[in-house]
């Protein structure tokens, strides 16, 4: 049994700083700054000592680097947690982190409950300082979330625009764009009644989506329904008796402009089940982040918003604010 026993001189030693200095033979300060991508460390210098500390398996001491430094090198991401079926948010995660690649940050995220006060995460963050930057989005006009962390000046961005962009990092889809060039292809089809399936109203992008289809509708000279108590956020079930009942609510009903590819197929269903034919005597205009809708029905009509594009600005966009310094803060409108 004592055999067994594992003696502490045994295990390895933990690579430290110290480690990769004596294996390079650079300084230790040289090597931390190295690994901190200091401006004044050469392109070189940075791969040489980054390629050492992969192999030896260098992971920093967080709790060191809080105490020397002041800071977490972790971003924050906030995200609610709901069913995804496109996707998006494991596609949104997945391009912040990769835009984090090769940098001294890593990604850490933090989970909305529907339920939970959105305020209650973010302001967890920044009383903790358990990161330096946080990444947010569902971003309301007022968002209360914006205004805390501006008033407490912490490091974010915004994937979506609040009524205060002017004052912080952002990138958005530029959803006005989107709902006018949508009404436009359906009045160019030959479309007269088009019902539009928006986000929730209290988020800034539906809003957004709701203004540009307004204008365009009226420039077509087309009649624009706003979905009346469903979303393109509600459960499938409420999606599908919204349809229904607006097929009969709204006679000559000829299109549908959908905010999500997860309601364009339960508004697929429906107009199939009324015995429409989509493309023919029907037309679905959809918003997607996958290019998945023409696979299954070829006749939908899509544009696609570039998620990916979105997770490599939100991670640049966050290590800036940690370094600006009183520098512009980055800001971009995806236009479609």
């Amino acid at each position: 049994m004592d055999n067994a026993k594992l003696n502490k001189t045994d295990t390895p030693e933990r690579p430290t700083l110290r480690t990769i200095a004596r294996i390079s033979g650079l300084a230790v300060a040289t090597v931390s700054r190295a690994l901190g991508d200091a401006p004044d460390i050469s392109a070189r210098t940075k791969q040489r000592v980054r390629e050492i500390a992969d192999d030896v398996g260098y992971v920093p001491n967080r709790a060191g680097v809080r105490l020397r430094t002041g800071q977490t090198n972790v971003i924050g991401l906030v995200l609610e947690t709901e069913f995804d079926i496109m996707n998006m948010t494991s596609r949104l995660i997945a391009s912040i982190a990769n835009g984090l690649r090769g940098t001294r940050y890593h990604l850490v995220m933090t989970a909305e409950t529907p339920d939970q006060d959105p305020l209650e995460a973010v302001r967890y963050i920044v009383e903790t300082r358990s990161a330096d930057a946080v990444i947010i989005n569902r971003i309301q006009p007022e968002d209360a979330r914006v205004k805390y962390l501006l008033e407490r000046n912490f490091p974010f961005v915004t994937h979506g625009r609040s009524l205060w962009s002017d004052d912080h990092a952002y990138f958005d889809y530029d959803n006005e764009a989107f709902g006018r060039l949508a009404v436009e292809t359906l009045a160019g089809r030959g479309r007269r009644k088009i019902l539009l399936l928006a986000p929730p109203t209290d988020q800034n992008y539906a809003l957004e989506m709701v203004k540009g289809a307004v204008a365009s509708a009226k420039k077509c000279a087309v009649e624009l329904i706003i979905a009346d108590g469903f979303t393109s956020d509600s459960e499938r079930s409420i999606v599908n008796q919204g349809i229904e009942e607006s097929l009969l609510q709204f006679p000559g009903l000829d299109a549908v402009i959908s905010a999500s590819p997860n309601a364009t197929m339960v508004v697929t269903s429906a107009i199939e089940n009324a015995g429409l034919t989509i493309g023919s005597d029907f037309d679905i205009f959809s918003k997607e982040t996958v290019p998945f809708l023409k696979l299954f029905r070829p006749s939908i009509l899509s544009m696609q918003e570039d998620v990916e594009k979105a997770g490599l600005f939100l991670a640049k966009a966050a290590m800036h604010e940690i370094t600006r310094q009183g520098g512009d803060h980055l800001q971009e409108i995806d236009r479609p």
